[in-house]
């Protein structure tokens, strides 16, 4: 099959691209490296030292002898984002090619609409270019179970049956965002559902939960192939986050009461996801809903196991609650559905001590890079104009990543303009992209 991932330099996407070019499937990326850039906007960086991404292929290629094709530009270019779905012509694209952190949407106005603009223009954008040249072809889109918010009722897998007044209907599952960014994955979805019903389009929209790990069979093939690990606030996830400070001996920082419950899942189910997703398109007009998760965690529940995990390497490891800077219930009913990816064949990795051994133990391989400065809230929902105003006083943009190189003849595509794309597959210009 082939297969376009959209945001493939990121931390889903690379993961992602490596799984399905080992099973065989022929794999293109589209990417304009502005992961990277946030990073040096917000001055962190990922805990373990990931290579350029044309070195990344190059490995990834001396390897297993697969090519990964790379296309590089902005999806909220159509003119680049239609040249890459007019060239690579694929059956499937999957959509990471997001600004992905609710922290970073709420730092600011600029960040704001950055996040809004950036992620629904660019999927308005794909839906057009699908319309225009693949209309065939199976949209999997990376959502969130943050969609659905916290309701005092069971969350279904994206459509719920209700009655009213003598009268019964199945509809959109009602949507409780709780940033900036949570709203922008909400508009996806209302755009994504509209075109399948407008245009006949079919896609999968995976309301995903919380990722952890950096670890798929493919990755641990080489350290070249190393995935992203973000423990900072904004893209840190709290898992990443709990494991880092118990390596310095930081206490776990615990936002309020620690109640708040949420969907995990592994890195390994995330791309194993993907793939039964891709081998099972939607139908013409469908837009499904999965919710990608295996397990339901409390903050508080995360911070005892990594304690007790910490423990047994010998480590002090205290918990320590903090003010929580967003406006969330911190004690909350929370029991989502998520069973379809399972009945199409997904078998959980589950969070075990032995993983838990292994988040550790990246941590302390990679002590010498944490920067504790870096995990303290600084965000607050309530107060948008913070401390990280004076870095960010410009509207974040990407930029493309210094000394790219074509790899074997395929990763230079050309970016910017449909037109330039036929005229130079080679020619790697300087345009920003996804």
């Amino acid at each position: 099959m082939r297969v376009a991932v959209l945001g493939g330099d990121g931390y889903c996407g690379w993961a992602t691209a490596l799984y399905l070019s080992r099973k065989g499937h022929s794999v293109a990326i589209a990417d304009n490296f502005s992961r990277r850039q946030w990073d040096h906007e917000l001055g962190v960086q990922t805990l373990t030292p990931i290579l350029p991404l044309s070195d990344r292929l190059r490995a990834w290629q001396e390897l297993t002898g697969n090519t990964i094709e790379l296309f590089v530009g902005d999806v909220t270019d159509y003119d680049f984002l239609s040249s890459v779905v007019e060239d690579f012509a694929p059956e499937a694209v999957v959509h990471f090619a997001e600004q992905r952190a609710a922290p970073y949407s709420m730092i600011d106005r600029k960040h704001a609409v950055f996040t809004q603009v950036n992620n629904v223009v660019g999927t308005l954008n794909l839906l057009f270019a699908l319309r225009e040249f693949q209309p065939d072809c199976h949209l999997i889109k990376l959502g969130t179970m943050g969609e659905y918010g916290t309701p005092n009722i069971d969350i279904e897998e994206g459509y719920i049956t209700i009655e009213h007044n003598g009268r019964r209907d199945t509809v959109p599952y009602p949507k409780q965002p709780g940033s900036f960014y949570h709203l922008s994955k909400v508009h996806d979805s209302h755009n994504i559902m509209f075109t399948c019903k407008a245009w006949g389009l079919r896609a999968t929209d995976l309301n995903q939960g919380v990722v952890y790990g950096t670890m798929t069979d493919e990755v641990a093939l080489s350290e070249a192939l190393i995935n992203r690990f973000d423990y900072d606030e904004v893209f840190g996830t709290v898992l990443n986050r709990f494991c880092v400070q118990a390596a310095i001996g930081h206490p776990l920082t615990v936002y309020g009461t620690g109640g708040q419950t949420r969907g995990f899942l592994d890195i390994r189910d995330t791309v194993r996801c993907v793939e039964i997703a891709c081998l099972n398109p939607a139908a013409q007009g469908e837009c499904r809903v999965f919710n990608q998760f295996t397990e339901q965690f409390s903050v508080l529940d995360l911070a005892r196991l990594v304690q007790t995990a910490g423990e047994k390497l010998g480590l002090t490891v205290e918990v320590e609650h903090l003010s929580d800077p967003r406006v969330e219930a911190q004690e909350h009913y929370y029991n989502a559905k998520h069973s379809k990816l399972i009945e199409l064949g997904l078998e959980p990795h589950l969070l075990s001590d032995s993983l838990l051994d292994s988040l550790m133990n990246v941590a302390l391989q990679y002590r010498d890079r944490i920067d504790a400065s870096v995990m303290l809230p600084q965000i607050n929902w309530r107060h948008p104009r913070n401390q990280r105003r004076a870095q960010s006083s410009r509207e974040p943009v990407a930029v493309v990543e210094p000394s790219l190189e074509i790899v074997s003849g395929s990763a230079g595509k050309s970016n910017g303009s449909r037109r330039a794309t036929k005229r130079g597959r080679g020619d790697l210009q300087s345009k920003a992209g996804r």
